[in-house]
């Protein structure tokens, strides 16, 4: 991670590594997490493959109304997915707002590690260009929206291990 250019958010899971990765692709369980709340994800779209689509639509009381694109890098099953906004599915390069949500691209990193007794050290570490773009994602709330969805992120995680009890 380069400070100057990069965000991180860190969050220990209550939820095994295997349940936590499941939450993550399986678009109906992403559905349930991937927005702060009270905004929603009413559509996502998954292909977890190199190349793959990585699309999310969310939308808010407040006439939010955002689409994101995003191409699929890297998988590796249970411990990492990689993606990036500045390419949509088939490696395509993507088109680009000068404002907003879309404004800048920038490429996703998510590590999900055993943490000891049932729970997931998850990792989301977001790379820009410039420090413009870093700070302008920052600017947006970056460290509470993301970190609202991790949290999120766990709740669908151990709803789902209560269902497997």
């Amino acid at each position: 991670m380069n400070p100057d250019t990069d965000l991180k958010i860190e969050r220990t899971l209550d939820a095994p590594r295997d349940l936590v990765w499941k939450a993550w692709t399986d678009a109906e369980h992403i559905k349930r997490w991937w927005a702060p709340r009270p905004y929603e994800t009413p559509e996502v779209e998954i292909d977890l493959k190199p190349g793959g689509i990585f699309y999310t639509r969310m939308t808010g009381p407040d006439g939010f109304d955002f689409k994101g694109n995003a191409c699929v890098l890297e998988v590796v099953p249970g411990e990492r997915i990689v993606w990036t906004s500045a390419l949509g599915q088939g490696y395509r390069p993507n088109e680009f707002q000068p404002d907003g949500c879309g404004g800048f691209p920038f490429t996703a990193i998510h590590t999900f590690e055993d943490a000891g007794g049932g729970k997931t050290r998850y990792t989301a570490t977001v790379l820009h260009r410039n420090a413009a773009d870093r700070d302008a994602h920052a600017a947006m709330g970056f460290q509470d929206g993301w970190g609202t969805c991790a949290d999120q992120l766990g709740e669908v995680a151990r709803e789902l291990a209560t269902a497997d009890a």
